[in-house]
């Protein structure tokens, strides 16, 4: 990350995950056990209040623009008369996959809201109303798919009709393959949430894979899509169906990468990964989504064929993409032409990329790496780019996005018309829809999933990688019970106070994130039989970004972490030439952008603002903000007046909800 801180095996059969995790992963193997959304529950919160909008703004507002745009209405031509579809056919190549994420999104947010949540509690009638209305949505669109689908298992609505191109004629381009593993990742959602439910997501997606692997399969088709995606939705299929053909076809797909069956382009076959084998290569590049989507697939085919090798090439290429390909903000792509990530050190602020969906796709990555080893780095990189790409796309209600995130806004924008379809790749004021709407559904199926990210499990205990007021309640491997809740208000206060609702048979370990950031955390336990608390210095006893305490647990035990807060000055590494000179301003997981909007009514309101520099003498300080979170606060000079103001930072996450300004990450400091 741009900052100094602060050999093939053979595929096992798989067997059916029983009982699953109500998770988007399972692997069969790990150093960890990933919690499901039937395990944790996010109670409040900040995330609870991005999972609420997400449920009751931004799903009904997806199925509008499905709707209007006639990406739905591409399934009923399909079914009811094909050869229409040849001039009547809306959108990209790729817009089924948008109906795909939205019905996972909608599956996670059923699985969400319904039955009984982790800590109990049975739904509320109102509560069993609304999921009763996402039920209903959830299976009038699978019906509609399902009737789009041909005898042999094939669905797409742009290839394969009268006057359409054939299939599989365009893998460079056609997304075919693409669309078939958010389908594949859909059915998972729905396998998960609701097991032997009647609506028929599961076999459609069944009947797909099979066509897939009979096409694609040994002594068939050797090609691979030219957007990575399939190996994704192919593996967690065969896990959650217990069916190795899919998984088996996964790995064939991540073999055949680097091997050249898609036609050269004006970027090189690095594009779509097609240049180096995956195990060969020494970082992530080309397109970042469909780098970061191949790289989560290879990671599961690399875990259920015990293949240490590739999985090792994984974690080499992780570090080093976060080491040198990475913005600060967690973003991956520097390159809009071909949204790519550049060449080591190639991240430039007002040139960044920093695609949502490649955000999505990395947190995908990272949480595989981190089930697979425990490496509470990923963890790290997990809350990064949750907290300052992907929860910056979506405004406040849920229903304008931005497509690229960048890190420098020089001119303000203009604001996006409610009613009109934008370029994707706008990025001055967040817009309803894109031309290219993948990122709208992305972030709704991952805020809907998000409780699967907060926890796992191993032989040891439990590990808490995410912090959010929340339920917990699991079986440890010995077959204990146990209950625990989580309360913060973290990331405005760096308190985790996590209480144990039940006896211990025997001893087990709570291990919590402690993140790069945090110097100076401490662990202290509090016991209920009123003993003496004990107190743990996380930087001379924690371990590998954890801190943890074992012991016999009794019902009113309470552990508290405390995570030092203090907002802080964060320097580039220097061989990153676009932001030499330049600080960036951090608090916690959050980072903070200075906006022209706040200039107005300081000294440095006639200031040009690229004319300002940050004085480094100051550091950066807090005061009490709106909501009981903390204003962050810096000094700021214009060198050409000497005029000079404290002027208050906003996280990133939150910057253009006030109207047109400009917007910059790294300041120039003062006397460089």
């Amino acid at each position: 990350m741009n900052m100094t801180r602060s050999t093939t095996a053979h595929l096992a059969p798989v067997a059916p995950v029983a009982p699953a995790p109500v998770a988007p992963v399972a692997p069969s193997a790990g150093a960890l056990r990933p919690l499901g959304l039937d395990e944790v529950a996010i109670t409040g919160g900040f995330w609870h209040r991005r999972q609420e909008v997400n449920g009751e703004a931004t799903l009904a507002h997806i199925e509008h623009w499905l709707e209007r745009e006639g990406w739905l209405a591409n399934l009923d031509l399909a079914a009811s008369d094909p050869a229409a579809l040849a001039s009547g056919r809306r959108g990209r190549e790729f817009s089924d996959s948008e109906v795909y994420k939205y019905l996972e999104a909608l599956a996670w947010e059923i699985g969400r809201r319904g039955g009984a949540d982790a800590s109990g509690d049975a739904i509320a009638p109102a509560g069993a109303a609304a999921v009763d209305a996402l039920e209903a949505r959830f299976r009038a669109i699978v019906a509609r798919v399902a009737a789009a689908q041909e005898p042999d298992g094939y669905l797409n609505t742009r290839f394969g009709r009268p006057g359409q191109q054939p299939r599989w004629s365009d893998l460079e381009w056609g997304h075919e393959l693409y669309c078939l593993g958010h389908l594949f990742q859909a059915a998972v959602a729905r396998a998960r949430t609701r097991p032997g439910a009647d609506d028929g997501l599961v076999e459609v997606a069944r009947r797909a894979a099979d066509l897939v692997c009979e096409v694609f399969g040994a002594g068939g088709d050797p090609r691979i899509c030219g957007h990575a995606e399939v190996e994704l939705g192919l593996v967690e299929l065969g896990r959650a169906l217990g069916e190795p053909r899919y998984v088996d076809q996964a790995r064939r797909f991540v073999e055949r990468h680097g091997r050249g069956t898609l036609a050269d382009i004006e970027w090189g076959r690095s594009y779509y990964q097609d240049d180096v084998a995956v195990r060969d290569a020494e970082a992530l590049r080309g397109h970042a989504v469909r780098a970061n989507y191949l790289s989560a697939g290879a990671v599961d085919v690399a875990i259920e064929a015990g293949d240490d090798e590739l999985l090792g090439a994984l974690h080499a290429q992780w570090d080093r993409t976060v080491e040198r390909r990475t913005y600060v903000t967690g973003g991956q792509g520097s390159h809009h032409q071909d949204e790519a990530f550049g060449e080591d050190w190639e991240l430039p602020s007002d040139r960044a990329y920093s695609e949502t969906c490649a955000g999505v796709a990395s947190v995908m990555f990272s949480w595989r790496l981190l089930l697979a080893h425990g490496d509470a780095r990923h963890a790290d990189l997990i809350e990064r780019t949750l907290f300052n790409v992907v929860e910056t796309s979506p405004d406040a209600s849920g229903t304008a996005f931005y497509y690229a995130n960048t890190l420098h806004q020089r001119v303000p924008g203009a604001p996006a018309d409610a009613d009109t379809v934008s370029p994707r790749a706008h990025s001055s004021l967040r817009a309803p829809w894109f031309e290219v709407s993948c990122c709208p559904p992305n972030t709704a199926r991952t805020f809907a999933s998000l409780a699967a990210y907060v926890a796992s499990a191993d032989a040891s205990g439990i590990q808490l990688h995410q912090y959010a007021p929340a339920s917990i309640r699991t079986r440890l491997d010995d077959g204990q019970e146990v209950a625990i809740d989580v309360a913060t208000e973290y990331p405005a206060s760096g308190r985790v106070a996590v209480r144990v609702l039940t006896d211990a048979s025997s001893p087990w370990r709570l291990s919590l994130r402690v993140p790069a950031w945090a110097t100076g955390a401490r662990l202290v336990v509090r016991p209920a039989d009123g003993s003496p608390s004990q107190a743990i210095d996380a930087d001379a006893h924690g371990r590998a970004g954890t801190v943890s305490f074992e012991r016999s647990w009794r019902s009113g035990d309470e552990v508290e972490l405390g995570l030092p807060m203090r907002s802080r000055f964060t320097a580039p590494d220097a061989r990153v030439d676009a932001v030499r000179g330049c600080l960036a301003v951090e608090r916690g997981p959050e980072v903070y952008a200075l906006e022209s909007v706040d200039l107005g009514g300081t000294a440095l309101e006639a200031s040009d603002f690229a004319d300002l520099r940050v004085d480094p003498a100051v550091p950066p300080r807090e005061t009490d903000g709106d909501a009981g979170a903390p204003r962050v606060v810096v000094r700021l000079v214009d060198p050409r007046t000497d005029a000079s103001a404290d002027v208050p930072l906003v996280p990133y996450h939150a910057w253009a909800e006030r109207g047109p300004s400009t917007m910059r990450v790294w300041l120039p400091v003062l006397g460089v």
